[in-house]
Parts: C-alpha cells; sequence; structure tokens
C-alpha cells in the first residue's frame, strides 16, 4: 500500500516538473523561479524532489516488463 502511495506521489511531482519545462520551452516562463525566486535555495529543493522522483521513475520500466508477462 505504501508503495502505491509513493509511486503516485512520484508520478505526480514528476508531471508537474514535466509541466514546468512545457512552460519554459512554449513561454520562456519559468514556474518555479516565478514562485519561488531564480535558484534560490527554495527553488532549489524544488528541481532537486523533481529529479530525485524522476530517478525513482525509472523503476517504472521494470514494472513495465512484469506488467506485459502477466496480462
Amino acid at each position: 500500500m505504501g508503495n502505491k502511495y509513493l509511486d503516485g506521489t512520484a508520478l505526480t511531482i514528476v508531471i508537474i516538473g514535466a509541466i514546468n519545462w512545457l512552460l519554459i520551452g512554449l513561454f520562456r516562463f519559468d514556474l518555479v523561479a516565478f514562485i519561488f525566486g531564480d535558484m534560490s535555495w527554495l527553488s532549489r529543493i524544488v528541481y532537486a524532489i523533481v529529479g530525485i522522483c524522476g530517478l525513482y521513475l525509472i523503476s517504472f520500466y521494470m514494472h513495465l516488463g512484469s506488467r506485459s508477462e502477466n496480462a
């Protein structure tokens, strides 16, 4: 049960990070920098959390193989 919560939380954070990158790519607007300041300690923590969640989600590739075998 706890792993499902962690997976959902990490996925949500990475999706928010992806939306931020979309805003940067399309409009040159960094939402994290706008809210927390340009490379302030708080914005760096947010960027680090998004990156850690992205690294954690690499484990989803292992789940893809096991799900297709069970289907």
